[in-house]
């Protein structure tokens, strides 16, 4: 680990796409984001036992595509007692390969250090951070969590959260005690309030909540919709309505990395011909660029 700062060498030009909901799920030494069972779970509910590849391999992945990837993992320290996979590793990684990775990073909001440990990451350049509700077990609602949104607000970084359904715990006993209502994006309206310089990305089709989010999207011009984790062919028609229309200038391609490939989001999205063609573009790269700051 050093104490370089990210900047960004990405030439927005020569990309075809910005996949903004990628995971790093193993570190360097091989170990997981997740405990182990819940890791198989995942694996099974999306029907895949494909390679975890490292953060060297992902930027590689991602350069030979012609796309910029937003790398992230999740802190679930507290919740799971799990041990994070290190962000300034993913920083650092992404210092390696300014070109085609931007870095995200997670902190636990539960752990009695986040203030420090957020403002820290953002000195070292993260540009937003990724929060999973149902997993890290913290209802973002909670007015305990402001000084983190505030924190955020202030230095300028985005608010990942995941919503809707999750395969982590899928199938296990009681769902391995993970409560799936923490991740309704209607929690989020009230964040977006307070906080209205926060860009908020509320990840994936949000099943089975797609109108709440829809809803908080359009009433909410800080926030944002990402398209991770779900085949296109499956989009709800109600979301494909609203990026097509009210929102399209407020919604990113996301794969799901490595549950989901870009690869097979993109061939299904062609195959549903499900968004329009002068909407897609801004889908697949422009909208990213302009949260992102590369534009």
């Amino acid at each position: 680990m050093t104490d370089a700062r990210y900047e960004t060498s990405i030439d927005l030009a020569s990309l075809d796409a910005i996949d903004t909901h990628v995971h790093i799920e193993i570190d360097a030494e091989g170990h997981s984001s997740l405990p182990d069972d819940l890791s198989e779970a995942a694996s099974k509910y999306f029907r895949t036992d494909g390679p975890r590849p490292d953060l060297d391999s992902i930027a590689a992945y991602y350069r030979e595509r012609r796309m910029a990837a937003v790398v992230f993992t999740v802190d679930s320290s507290t919740h799971l007692g799990q041990a994070p996979i290190s962000n300034d590793e993913i920083i650092d990684g992404a210092i390696r390969h300014s070109d085609a990775l931007i870095p995200f990073a997670s902190v636990d909001p539960n752990r009695d250090d986040a203030l420090d440990e957020i403002g820290r990451l953002i000195e070292r350049g993260a540009r937003g951070f990724k929060f999973h509700p149902t997993v890290q077990g913290f209802d973002p609602s909670d007015d305990r969590f402001a000084p983190v949104y505030a924190a955020l607000q202030d230095g300028g970084a985005i608010a990942l959260f995941h919503t809707g359904q999750t395969g982590i715990g899928a199938g296990m006993r009681g769902g391995r005690g993970l409560r799936l209502a923490l991740s309704n994006p209607m929690l989020l309206d009230g964040v977006a309030a307070d906080f209205g310089d926060l860009q908020i990305i509320m990840a994936h089709p949000s099943v089975p909540w797609q109108d709440e989010a829809l809803s908080v999207a359009t009433h909410k011009h800080n926030t944002w919709i990402d398209l991770s984790g779900w085949s296109p062919k499956y989009f709800p028609p109600s979301l494909v309505r609203y990026a097509n229309s009210l929102i399209k200038d407020r919604v990113l391609f996301g794969s799901d990395f490595p549950l989901l490939t870009p690869d097979r989001w993109i061939r299904d999205a062609e195959k549903t011909e499900s968004f329009k063609p002068e909407v897609l573009p801004n889908i697949m790269k422009h909208n990213a660029a302009r949260l992102l700051g590369l534009s």
